[in-house]
């Protein structure tokens, strides 16, 4: 079964079809769970989105193609270097040490595992990964538009892309325009005039159905859609991409609609401001001193990413983990691994008008970077790889001074948290003091499609939430369908909390596998954008190394604890939660209430992770699963009514309590089942404190 990382690519807040979305298996029930506890042979391979690779073999020689077929595996026990030396005595091959979970990896015949598998040293071993999952077949139709629109006061230019197998070509187009534009008077298609009937629809739109079809756009080739109008220039009015709608629709059947878009690009990324990261920004609270490690496919060193703030050099380690290779350049080929930084750390000043503002465009751009690549061109990659890259980081932890660590990935979990080899390593790392955040995974809008490592129940597992295009209004944040639901197969309660996942730009390599596959998300600034949870996990990674620098000895339990206590939870007019705990964990993060109102001692409290990796107490969540699927927790139905919140802009929900509370348009009913009003008087309470002066001497 293969992994699913936490990233989407698609911009409109839509899950599309993509190389880093990968749909495999259903989702386990009560039973499916059971069925998992009895199995420990088998373990998935990996997809960044991720879908495992098999090593590639190179053709052997004549005489050699009847030797016996090796095949991958990886073994457990007690001790890996006894287990090495095991499969050496049999005449296999050891690929992996993985002495961090106590295992190897290797290529060994059936016969060899055969005897090698009666050895007492050898606990537990999984033998399927020389298997490669199906891949699903390509669109024939998919076609995408450029995230922006090119506007001048007698026309109107947008970039098409034909992103599937099979030519395509247009037919019919739907315009919503502002007055101000005037008269439309041609439309052209690549350079070609066309020839249209035109309707006005009822909700003002106007219709417009091509005479003959546009000439055929073949496939991976682009066109540039231009309409122009007449009106007049006495009377121009400044034009938004968000006044005008258009959607493009082909023969074969796929379409394409323009999105709203923010007001410019290259001069802020908005979600920093989005996430309480750019107040701290101006008060010098940037991450420094802090180095964030990044398990993804590499890294591009831009200079907005190798450098910090003041132009010095942080990349402070690589570390090839498919090649074992440290030290060297990790070249990121698919380009998620460098967005993934430029989310965390991008170093470029935010400007406004033209001008510095004190924040910047990543949300920790002064931490110190290491990038760990475990994934190739294809956002591909091995979950023995994984391993090893987190084995790295945690051998390395006190030489490169190692505090935070991003996974953004997810995997449809095959066995409880416990058995999961990267959940193994990812134990370990945490027990090492190292703050690990993890996408919740891109499989929702169903219930228990949180991934693995995410469904850890020790880190901080990340879903997403969009600003709909509108960084400055709240009122129509929400959960887009594709961020991953809990409880876990354990059942607990994930995500933890929320971040902005939804239209992140950042930087990624020209000429990567991202760009080369979807180039209708490159800016005109060279900027990408993608939506998913990967872009939140990143952006968390990013706060948790922005409270390390004002408190460098918070443990991994204080960072989650400072994080949940302070997220703020979307609430509805009648004092009921606007999203279940499964969809919301606590609610969305903000860096500056973190720093403000984040408490200590809740984090993982009732767990002994040290107990848990010695396997001798593992732990269940309070979820109450029934048989059917569905999930629920004690009280649940008082505080949740079940209903689902609006996409897009609502009157019912607000985000946090002071929202909550201060809103005009509460709800005259019946006393809330939360006690909202205690809350919000606790955190004025908070912050009138922490503006009061400071008495002498203290």
């Amino acid at each position: 079964m293969p992994f699913v990382a936490g990233l989407l690519l698609f911009p409109p807040d839509i899950p599309g079809r993509c190389s880093y979305l990968a749909k495999a298996g259903l989702r386990p029930g009560p039973q499916a769970t059971r069925q998992r506890l009895a199995t420990t042979r088998t373990m998935p391979r990996l997809l960044h989105s991720l879908a495992f690779s098999a090593l590639a073999l190179c053709a052997l020689p004549a005489w050699a193609q009847t030797e016996p077929e090796l095949i991958r595996v990886m073994l457990q026990g007690d001790s890996a270097s006894q287990l090495g030396t095991l499969v050496k005595q049999r005449g296999g091959i050891v690929t992996h040490n993985l002495h961090i979970i106590n295992a190897v990896g290797a290529m060994v015949s059936r016969e060899q595992l055969d005897g090698i598998l009666q050895s007492p040293l050898v606990s537990r071993h999984i033998d399927d990964l020389s298997l490669t999952p199906d891949e699903e077949p390509p669109e024939q139709c998919n076609v995408g538009g450029a995230l922006e629109l090119e506007i001048s006061p007698a026309a109107l230019r947008w970039q098409l892309y034909n992103k599937g197998v099979d030519s395509i070509r247009l037919s019919r187009l739907s315009l919503a325009l502002p007055e101000q534009m005037g008269e439309l008077q041609d439309v052209y298609y690549n350079g070609e005039a066309l020839t249209y009937s035109s309707r006005a629809s009822a909700d003002g739109s106007i219709e417009l159905t091509l005479t003959a079809a546009a000439q055929e756009l073949p496939p991976g080739a682009s066109a540039l859609l231009a309409l122009r109008f007449v009106n007049d220039a006495g009377d121009e009015v400044a034009i938004k991409q968000r006044d005008i709608g258009i959607t493009a629709q082909f023969v074969e059947g796929c379409n394409t609609e323009l999105i709203p878009g923010y007001e410019s690009y290259g001069s802020d990324t908005y979600y920093p401001a989005v996430a309480g990261a750019a107040a701290l920004h101006q008060l010098g609270i940037t991450g420094r001193g802090i180095t964030v490690a990044v398990l993804d496919s590499g890294l591009w060193e831009h200079p907005s990413l190798s450098h910090d703030t003041r132009g010095r050099y942080r990349v402070k380690g690589r570390y090839d983990a498919i090649a074992d290779r440290a030290g060297q350049e990790v070249f990121d080929e698919s380009g998620h691994g460098t967005h993934m930084t430029s989310v965390l750390a991008h170093s470029s000043p935010v400007l406004q008008e033209g001008q510095q503002n004190g924040s910047f465009m990543g949300i920790a751009p002064d931490a110190d970077i290491v990038a760990v690549k475990a994934f190739n061109r294809s956002g591909q990659g091995d979950f023995l790889d994984i391993v090893r890259g987190i084995q790295w980081i945690v051998d390395h932890r006190e030489a490169l001074d190692i505090r935070v660590l991003n996974l953004s990935f997810a995997a449809r979990p095959r066995w409880p948290y416990w058995l999961d080899p990267i959940n193994q390593a990812v134990m370990r790392a945490w027990q090492a003091g190292i703050t690990v955040v993890a996408a919740a995974g891109n499989e929702g809008p169903e219930s228990m499609t949180i991934g693995s490592p995410g469904n850890l129940p020790y880190i901080i597992t990340v879903g997403a939430t969009t600003d709909s295009w509108t960084p400055d209004d709240r009122n129509d944040d929400y959960i887009p369908d594709f961020s991953s639901r809990g409880p876990t197969p354990s059942a607990h309660i994930k995500p933890d909390v929320l971040a902005p996942g939804g239209h992140i730009a950042g930087i990624t390599r020209p000429g990567s596998t991202l760009t080369q596959e979807h180039p209708d998300y490159l800016l005109s600034n060279g900027e990408f954008v993608m939506t998913g949870t990967s872009q939140a996990s990143a952006l968390v990674s990013g706060i948790a190394a922005l409270l390390l620098q004002l408190e460098p000895d918070l443990s991994p339990d204080d960072i989650k604890c400072k994080l949940t206590s302070s997220a703020e939870p979307a609430i509805n007019r009648d004092g009921r939660l606007a999203y279940s705990p499964f969809q919301q964990g606590y609610g969305s993060v903000n860096a500056s209430r973190a720093v403000t109102l984040g408490k200590l001692g809740c984090g993982n409290s009732g767990l002994d992770l040290a107990l848990d990796i010695d396997n001798q107490q593992h732990y269940e969540g309070p979820a109450i699963v029934s048989e059917g699927g569905s999930a629920t927790l004690p009280g649940l139905d008082e505080m949740y009514s079940g209903e689902a919140s609006e996409k897009g802009m609502s009157d019912n929900r607000r985000w946090g309590v002071k929202a909550h509370i201060e809103r005009t348009n509460a709800a005259p009913i019946k006393v809330s089942p939360i006690d909202w009003q205690t809350l919000y008087q606790e955190e004025r309470d908070a912050i009138q404190r922490l503006a009061e002066p400071a008495s002498n001497g203290k």
